[in-house]
């Protein structure tokens, strides 16, 4: 399957929108680490997330870094009237009620797109949680593709990506890793950034 037509890749409006997106990040004094792998297909996550500003956050970030991202939604957004906007805002309506589950039906869109990176918070709501969810993991792992950690880190105005990683065997010792990179960062709402790794915040 080809890529789609998003708001991430329409001719001009993705050019003017990078252009803007660029300038404001400059503008509010944020600035990157490392960098998105040339890969076609991964899933890619954001950690910590407290706020509803951190999907502004990912926007300007996709524009800015040029990278087409999709991420999930359930089916019923993506009805009339506003399901055909969803979609080209790079969603992907998701049946939860369907017994092959979320993890079959992401990894099924992984095994037909040419290129696919996926967003997903794996703590799963704004506010704190004492751990992640899981569904990241197992969808990387059953469509075969790689985990790009991504961070927005509010206390430094950093915006960063970590190096790739390939789940293993051991789903307890891979978090443990993963969630290890994200040690010191904090979300835009310091108070509900999650404790990570045996980490306090009170």
């Amino acid at each position: 399957m080809k890529m789609a037509t998003t708001i991430f890749n329409t001719p001009l409006l993705s050019w003017l929108l990078r252009r803007i997106s660029t300038f404001a990040l400059a503008l509010t004094g944020w600035k990157f680490v490392g960098s998105l792998p040339d890969i076609p297909k991964y899933v890619l996550i954001a950690a910590p997330h407290t706020s509803n500003w951190d999907f502004v956050m990912m926007l300007l970030t996709a524009f800015d870094r040029n990278v087409n991202v999709s991420w999930m939604g359930k089916d019923t957004l993506f009805r009339k009237p506003f399901g055909g906007l969803f979609r080209w805002c790079g969603g992907i309506p998701i049946d939860r009620s369907k017994s092959n589950g979320v993890v079959g039906e992401m990894a099924r869109s992984f095994a037909k797109s040419e290129r696919l990176i996926l967003i997903i918070a794996p703590e799963g709501t704004r506010g704190k949680v004492g751990q992640w969810k899981t569904g990241f993991y197992h969808i990387a792992k059953t469509a075969g593709v790689p985990i790009v950690p991504g961070f927005l880190d509010f206390g430094r105005k950093l915006i960063g990506f970590g190096p790739i990683f390939t789940p293993g065997e051991q789903i307890e010792t891979d978090i443990t890793t993963l969630q290890a990179y994200y040690a010191g960062k904090v979300g835009i709402n310091i108070h509900k950034t999650s404790p990570l790794n045996g980490e306090r915040r009170d």
